[in-house]
């Protein structure tokens, strides 16, 4: 492979594998915050929020790092009190007594807190915030990328302004490597090892919210799942994998790596294949270059869904998984495609429901669908190519699925918000 393209490949990896602490949408919602805040330069009066519709659900009903408290509210008050917007996605990592400090705060001033959706905002990822305070003001725009900042201004004064820099999907997408599966798996099973070893760097902070996950978060879902696994090697895999969902959406204060902006996608796409590969006694080059292969799959397939849709961010992390888990078994290329062809046939339609503590359980609905397809892969089963989504061809299949995240299931979220919005209590 060209070594322009390795480097392309290995910069877009880095770029979208990185560490983040909480849900990244209150977080980047909190790093808007206090890049408005910044820019006023003094606390606001008031602030008001104008979001997407797929921002907004995200940051309903999430865990708020360290606050014992649920949504925007609180994460805002941070951000406007202790906030720092040089700590891009770790914002909201702050100490205890700033957290109290937000807490007061905010009793005494949530009424000068205003959140709603921005009107007819064709980005999925967008996030403004207005901060002002008397005649002065501030505006802060995040869009296409959790940490991408396309305008900001200080009453009327431009300081940033990229919102037509590039028109995909993906505020990279202009510079990123052309990807096929083809490209992925060779970068991943052919690039010089000491190129790739930045990836193990995403194994132990996801595995410290793992062990933390395992005292008890949310539905203690992997605590449950560990204490019926009776030795089984799958089952003991996403048991801990998504003790580390449980720990991480109900509130943990751990940071861990991401992927594609997700949190739970990058907890997706390491545990599996570095638990598996480690009770199976792998050497650590297999496992490396298979943990490359399960973020570099995702990274592709999310791609063509878009950052945020109303399908679940576990599925492209969980078809990158089932890739890894074939090519640890000494998979070959046709046999990763066959498996990722099987998951996409599988789990197309999970739609995302907002973020949350469930959040766990239908990690662990992905990841027992990648093992089980991982393994139909190894003994050449796949979905025929007239099946639902499947074409022969591995690139046009994934499109495809693409294609329904992206286009097909625009109503969906509508629909999504309004439920979760006028429930009957």
């Amino acid at each position: 492979m060209d070594d322009c393209i390795r480097r392309q490949i290995r910069e877009l990896i880095q770029r979208e594998v990185v560490v983040a602490t909480g849900c990244t949408e209150p977080g980047a919602v909190a790093l808007a915050v206090a890049k408005a805040r910044e820019t006023l330069g003094a606390m606001p009066d008031s602030t008001q929020l104008l979001l997407s519709k797929n921002v907004f659900k995200n940051a309903m009903g999430v865990g708020i790092p360290g606050t014992g408290m649920i949504g925007l509210p609180i994460a805002v008050a941070i951000a406007l009190t202790a906030g720092d917007s040089s700590r891009q996605l770790e914002v909201l990592t702050v100490p205890e007594e700033a957290v109290k400090n937000a807490k007061a705060w905010l009793a005494n001033n949530g009424g000068s807190i205003s959140i709603g959706l921005k009107e007819r905002c064709e980005d999925k990822l967008y996030i403004e915030c207005i901060c002002t305070k008397g005649s002065d003001s501030a505006t802060a725009v995040i869009s296409k990328r959790h940490t991408n900042f396309v305008y900001v201004e200080r009453n009327g004064n431009i300081l940033v302004d990229n919102e037509k820099a590039c028109t995909g999907s993906d505020a990279d997408s202009c510079c990123d490597p052309c990807l096929t599966e083809r490209i992925v798996f060779d970068y991943a099973t052919t690039a010089p090892i000491d190129e790739l070893a930045f990836i193990r760097d995403t194994v132990a902070l996801n595995s410290a919210a793992a062990t933390e996950g395992l005292k008890g978060y949310g539905l203690n879902t992997g605590r449950i799942l560990m204490e019926n696994a009776d030795g089984d090697i799958v089952h003991t895999v996403i048991a801990r994998t998504v003790a580390a969902s449980d720990a991480r959406m109900d509130g943990c204060t751990l940071p861990v790596y991401s992927n594609s902006g997700s949190g739970n996608q990058g907890i997706a796409c390491t545990l599996p294949v570095y638990e598996y590969g480690r009770a199976k006694g792998l050497d650590d080059e297999q496992v490396t270059r298979a943990l490359i292969l399960s973020h570099l799959t995702s990274i592709y397939i999310k791609r063509g869904i878009g950052r945020l849709s109303a399908l679940c961010g576990i599925v492209n992390a969980s078809i990158g998984v089932s890739s890894g888990i074939t090519y640890l078994h000494g998979g070959s290329y046709d046999q990763v495609c066959f498996a990722i062809k099987n998951m996409i046939n599988t789990l197309a339609g999970m739609v995302c429901d907002g973020a949350k503590p469930s959040c766990a359980l239908k990690m662990s609905t992905g990841l027992y669908s990648a093992f089980v397809s991982a393994e139909l892969a190894l003994h050449d089963k796949v979905v025929d190519a007239c099946d639902g989504l499947s074409e022969r061809d591995i690139d046009y299949s994934i499109r495809n699925l693409g294609r329904l995240g992206n286009e097909g299931m625009d109503q969906t979220d509508d629909v999504v918000l309004d439920i979760m919005t006028h429930k009957h209590q």
